[in-house]
């Protein structure tokens, strides 16, 4: 250490302590290095999630890494019946044996704590204490726990054991804290004599410490506010005890020299212990279980026996020496780079899933590009047929470990990892931690709550935050581009404030989760290579290194992906097989003219990879007949190469020509209509105009791809000149230098494409042989999503596909199928189980339907159902062959749950006869008088339980009065749209708002709406949006001024105006009203009706006729009163049942 340094940090969180620490490891070096600290001790609470990131940053700047963590300590207890006492002690490493000792006991302190706080007890520390300096904790520490407590001798004892513990590596930490006050805190104050006198009496070195939580002393205030989201505290009522002071901050070194000049031997320690911590977390290479005892033996046997298996019975796409000869090629490769037993575990692991009967995706990712792959079954594309480079995925010239991603059945992927943790080891297996950020839109709703703001207030803030994608933008991007953002901080202070705190947070690490699918297997217990955590919810433990650090620590990660495409396509197989119907879609034909109309015609709701507005547009330019289309427009789907799309679909279908570039070249361009569209074609073009082998090609790719100047200048001549020696002329070579230089970079790698590809192809198979089954598989892949349920509705009507509402004895708990009907799923309801709904179909399945309301509660006991399920139950209609009133039956559930628990527990007590009858006649429930809820109340009631409108809509009633003044249903405007563009009217209900931004800056939303005829998305632009923002919101009923028109099949729609429905139906003429009596004297009930409606403000007057129909009278007699009267549907519905009416109609 320089002799000028007189402090060393021991004692800071970084944001790795969730929701205490505010300083990010980046930040930490930068002041560290602006400070001149030569080292800083790292010590996050209870985990050591930033041990090597931090170990890896501090070395790059030249700073000794000190890796410590604060452990939380049970240390007594005061009789066997009391709570153990527990408080944080530090640790730090001095060394390897140090820091594995460290990742050991914060592992234990996860893996053993159960749904307790994370711990290590006494007995645990002293086993694993070697090469651990140990720091007292301070006030907060256990010694100092109990000298607050008034229990110096306990306190003294303890000192004594951890002194036995640690000799010489034993320290009692000193703090001084200067609270707002200007005085020392008070616990520091009260415990400084009692620690100085234990470490004098007990000869025990002594150390100062800062207990480090943010940088800068400005940062104090937003940090308290961290600290209230973490302890669900209010800022402005949070008491002076439970908040630290500016001073913990991270201090200069004379800042600290001058706090502790009176102790200048606890500053000098700081030093010594620097020095004593003289280690560096290591990164390590990779690290693999033993596969087999020979594993180039055994992956040479495995893939030649398989590739055997492969060619049975297939149409091969070259000779058999061919795919033998590019397998050992590949073998060989393989070996060289100390791989085998990689390709070994990943397919031993597919294998298994395969024999199991689980669906696995048939490539990802340029793992496909392997014929070893395909030959073990880790793939199932044969990369001969489609082209593949196995370089793309395992280069020589490249030394990186190859990487498959594997796609499992969502609901079965977890089978898959139980299998591995049964065959290499609980303890050698686990998932990736990650770490969720804090970004602007949720740290605002974190502090607006503890600043106790009103939500309304809050949610408009955090809806004002403009997004990039789906991520949002920073609040510094934001009060840029957010004009209202600025203005509501210029009215109210209190939005200053959420805004000033809001930006000084964001960023920071707020909750743990793991890596949607990595896994790691090792070859030792994890916890010798990693610490571990684990979520008290999970039975899986995680490494506490994010990917990127996991990685670099030795461990190899396994991609364990969920597609709930193969789920969607496994229950649709099921489906189809229920009719008798056997279907394998590994082998389907890849010719189906039926599947590529359904592609053309951009019917492809549900149909994998292609659903979207954009790529339907890009369907129907191209009308693709070969699975080569569809492989390319899934690589060229993505932002750069989406450009290409418009001239690959010209040149397709011959509305433009084609450029060719050389003739060395061109047929590698034949199947993507000369346009450089794979890696693989960047790769090849290099290869045979330059000579580049693959291996080189594809590092000529990644500089390319990755714009590296430096290889890409000593590139150039080699390409130039290998040209020149193929007799290629130098303009041509440098136009196809340049072109490669371009779409080196927008260039998809072909494996994946392929392997998505086929996926897509075989959903669009399945929907275009077998639509029902197919839609009804998809309809239960997303039975809890309601909004993509609203949508799948309306694609089956555009199917002409029935489909039946809930009912207690036809539905099942999933989606079903009949003939060309799906019953609604019953578990699709809002607040209903699976578990439950099951119960129920299993009972009906083994007993038959359910007789009326009084057997189903009989035979289920409705009080383990549910109120609200039943609730919802009844709101659907699913009741209604057992019981047709709904307001009856739902304000009858609270008489019907109590009869059914004494059913239950009359059956539980057997209290029956010899032949099974109630010994005790029970007597039946009494349903509550009621009458059936109004239409309208009947509506609302459905779309609680659907989340949309099933049986009919609220709109309904309003199309007769709208279309007076030219307002159509969306159907209508297609039909209309279909033979020239229209300006129309069009009354819908929102359902989602989605505001984006354009490239020059401008706001626009797209909005999902729907009518009684179907949904619809309206696009927006800023003018429109800004005029109508008031009443845009979801469950808002307007009316637009649209453009409408026709792209591909589908029906375009721009907003010129809105306006609120109400205040249209205020400026519309009143509805008319023609009723048909069969005498006179039901003239005057009629009257006394209509008086009623008067009352109504909300509606215009309108003409009455009444007309006469009698046997009595010649002809009918029509009377045209003189006074108009307020009518609408529910007015007309209400005069049908007057004594005397035959009808009543609207007009």
């Amino acid at each position: 250490m320089n002799k000028k340094n007189t402090f060393v940090h021991l004692r800071v969180r970084t944001s790795y302590s969730l929701l205490e620490g505010a300083i990010s490891i980046s930040g930490l070096v930068e002041i560290s290095s602006k400070l001149n600290y030569p080292a800083v001790g790292i010590t996050d609470r209870g985990n050591l999630f930033g041990a090597l990131e931090a170990s890896e940053a501090f070395a790059e700047k030249g700073i000794q890494p000190i890796i410590g963590c604060q452990l939380n300590l049970e240390f007594s207890k005061q009789k066997e019946s009391e709570k153990s006492q527990r408080a944080y002690i530090v640790l730090l490493a001095k060394s390897e044996v140090g820091y594995r000792n460290l990742m050991k006991l914060s592992s234990i302190s996860f893996l053993e704590a159960g749904n307790d706080t994370p711990h290590v007890k006494l007995e645990t520390l002293q086993q694993y204490s070697d090469e651990l300096i140990l720091l007292s904790g301070g006030p907060d520490g256990p010694i100092g726990k109990l000298l607050l407590a008034g229990k110096f001798s306990d306190s003294m004892d303890l000192s004594q054991e951890f002194k036995g513990i640690f000799g010489d590596r034993f320290y009692i930490e000193v703090q001084r804290h200067l609270s707002e006050s200007g005085v020392y805190l008070d616990k520091e104050k009260f415990t400084e004599a009692d620690f100085l006198k234990i470490a004098y009496e007990e000869d025990i070195p002594i150390v100062a410490t800062n207990d480090v939580y943010f940088l800068e002393k400005d940062m104090f205030d937003a940090h308290d506010a961290l600290m209230c989201i973490a302890d669900g505290d209010f800022v402005d009522q949070r008491k002076e005890k439970d908040r630290l002071t500016r001073n913990h901050h991270f201090a200069s070194q004379d800042e600290m020299a001058e706090v502790f000049q009176d102790l200048p031997e606890a500053i000098e320690n700081t030093i010594e212990i620097a020095k004593r911590c003289a280690f560096k977390v290591k990164k390590r290479e990779p690290i693999l279980p033993k596969f087999a005892t020979n594993e180039v033996d055994e992956l040479r046997k495995q893939a030649h026996i398989g590739l055997e298996e492969r060619m049975k019975n297939r149409e091969l796409s070259a000779k058999k020496d061919i795919y033998i000869e590019r397998l050992d090629y590949e073998l060989a490769v393989i070996e060289k780079m100390g791989y085998p037993g990689y390709f070994l575990i990943v397919s031993d692991f597919i294998k298994w899933a395969k024999g199991k009967g689980i669906p696995v995706g048939p490539g990802r990712g340029s793992g496909a590009g392997s014929l070893v792959a395909y030959a073990l079954t880790i793939t199932d594309l044969d990369p001969l047929r489609y082209k593949l480079l196995f370089e793309r995925f395992l280069n020589p010239d490249r030394v990186s470990m190859p990487d498959f991603d594997i796609d499992f059945c969502m609901d079965r992927r977890d089978e898959v990892i139980s299998y591995v943790q049964e065959k290499y080891g609980k303890d050698r297996v686990a998932q990736i931690i990650t770490f969720g950020a804090m970004l602007s839109k949720m740290a605002i709703r974190d502090i607006g709550r503890v600043l106790n703001m009103p939500y309304g207030q809050v949610d408009r803030l955090a809806k004002m935050i403009p997004s990039d994608g789906v991520k949002p933008l920073s609040i510094k991007e934001s009060l840029k581009e957010e004009p209202r953002l600025i203005e509501e901080r210029e009215k109210e202070e209190v939005v200053d404030r959420l805004l000033n705190y809001s930006q000084k947070l964001e960023g920071l690490y707020r909750n743990v989760a793991t890596h949607a699918a990595g896994v790691v297997i090792a070859d030792r217990p994890l916890d010798e290579l990693v610490p571990v955590y684990l979520d008290p919810r999970s039975e899986m433990p995680a490494t506490q290194f994010s990917m990127k650090w996991a990685e670099e620590s030795g461990l190899v990660k396994f991609d364990f992906l969920g597609l709930k495409t193969l789920t969607v396509i496994k229950n649709a197989v099921d489906l189809i097989a229920q009719k008798g119907i056997k279907v394998d879609v590994e082998n389907i034909p890849f010719d189906d003219k039926k599947t590529f109309q359904l592609y053309s015609e951009q019917k492809t709701v549900g149909v994998f990879q292609v659903e979207s507005t954009g790529m339907k547009d890009a369907l129907r330019r191209l009308q693709p007949n070969c699975i080569e289309d569809i492989i390319a427009l899934v690589a060229l789907y993505r932002p750069g190469p989406m450009e290409n799309i418009p001239k690959f679909c010209d040149v397709k279908n011959n509305r433009v020509e084609r450029t060719f570039i050389h003739p060395s070249i061109d047929d590698l361009l034949d199947e993507t209509q000369g346009i450089i569209v794979y890696q693989e074609q960047v790769m090849e073009i290099a290869r045979r105009m330059a000579g580049y082998s693959l291996g080189e090609a594809d590092l000529l790719r990644r500089a390319m791809g990755k714009k590296i100047k430096s290889a890409m200048d000593s590139e150039k001549p080699r390409f130039l000149t290998g040209s020149n020696k193929n007799n290629i002329d130098e303009k041509t070579s440098n136009f196809v230098w340049d072109l490669l230089e371009k779409f080196a970079n927008y260039g998809f790698n072909k494996s994946h494409a392929a392997a998505y590809a086929v996926v897509s192809y075989q959903t669009a198979w399945l929907k275009a042989n077998h639509p029902v089954e197919f839609m009804a598989a998809v309809m239960n892949s997303d039975i809890h999503n309601t909004e993509k349920l609203r949508k799948y509705r309306v694609e089956l009507t555009s199917l002409g596909i029935d489909l039946l509402p809930a009912c207690i004895n036809q539905s099942e708990s999933m989606f079903s199928v009949e003939g060309n009907k799906i019953f609604y799923a019953l578990s699709a309801l809002k607040n209903v189980g699976i578990e439950v709904m099951q119960r129920i179909q299993s009972e009906r399945e083994k007993d038959g339907n359910f007789e009326d309301i009084v057997d189903f509660g009989k035979r289920i006991d409705l009080k383990k159902v549910g109120k609200r399920p039943l609730e919802t139950l009844v709101r659907s209609g699913a009741f209604d062959d057992l019981h047709p009133i709904r307001k009856q039956l739902f304000s009858s559930l609270d008489h019907l749950v109590s009869f059914s628990a004494k059913s239950f527990d009359d059956k539980n007590s057997s209290q029956t006869n010899l032949f099974g009858e109630n010994i005790e006649k029970m007597s039946l429930p009494i349903l509550v008088e009621e009458v059936e809820w109004e239409e309208n109340d009947r509506l609302r009631e459905e779309y609680l339980a659907y989340d949309f409108y099933f049986s009919g809509h609220p709109l309904d009633e309003h199309f007769i009065s709208l279309a007076k003044i030219g307002v159509l249903k969306s159907t209508e405007i297609y039909e209309k749209a279909r033979a020239n563009p229209l300006i129309s009217k069009l009354c819908g209900q929102i359902q989602t708002i989605q505001e984006r931004k354009s490239a020059r800056g401008n706001k626009f939303a797209f909005i999902q709406m729907d009518d009684p005829s179907g949904t619809f998305e309206v696009t927006v632009f800023s003018q429109v949006l800004d005029f109508s923002r008031d009443f845009l919101f979801k469950g808002s009923n307007v009316v637009l001024n649209v453009e409408a028109s026709i792209d591909g099949h589908q029906l375009k729609l721009l907003a010129k105006s809105i306006e609120p429905l109400e205040k249209v139906i205020n400026e519309t003429p009143g509805l008319g009203l023609r009723v048909f009596i069969d005498s006179k004297d039901a003239a005057r009930n009629i009257l006394e009706q209509l008086e009623v409606s008067l009352k109504d403000n909300s509606k215009k007057e309108g003409p009455i006729e009444l007309i006469v129909i009698s046997s009595d009278l010649e002809k009918d007699v029509r009377i045209k009163l003189s006074k108009g009267y307020k009518v609408d549907p529910m007015v007309a519905k209400a005069l049908k049942l007057v004594p005397g009416v035959i009808d009543a109609q609207t007009f």
